[in-house]
């Protein structure tokens, strides 16, 4: 009867408390939104974004804004530490998309780019950034 329905009800909630997701969200992804072209901030973003890489979490890094210097093989002399972590990034599995309307703003060519890095679109942005169970975190 009700009171039944009630009782099963009221267990259920004490085991979801009880009982914890113990996987849920260790390899959901995340999408770095990375829109600084300051070098120690540029940094930080890339070392987090491994960081949680590595410990299984498909990693999605979009350059936009100023981000899109970090990404153009012509910028190599002030971005070089950058270029190379990207390129590690990737070697290992993570995506790396360069604004378009970015790129065509500041004068970055789709043929400058690292090789690897892809210029984004509506399909591949929003693929990434709603995943489910995607976090996001911009520098």
């Amino acid at each position: 009867g009700p009171s039944g329905a009630f009782f099963n009800g009221m267990l259920a909630v004490a085991l979801a408390t009880l009982v914890p997701a113990a996987h849920a969200g260790d390899k959901d992804p995340l999408f770095v939104n990375l829109t600084t072209d300051d070098p120690h901030r540029a940094s930080m973003a890339l070392a987090f974004g491994g960081n949680q890489h590595g410990r299984g979490h498909p990693l999605t890094v979009f350059l936009n804004d100023r981000g899109v210097h970090l990404a153009a093989r012509s910028q190599a002399g002030k971005f070089g530490a950058h270029q190379k972590s990207l390129a590690e990034l990737m070697a290992k599995g993570a995506t790396v998309l360069v604004c378009g309307m970015c790129m065509k703003h500041y004068g970055v060519a789709e043929k400058d780019l690292v090789a690897g890095a892809r210029p984004a679109n509506p399909e591949l942005t929003g693929a990434a950034l709603f995943a489910d169970g995607a976090k996001s975190l911009t520098w």
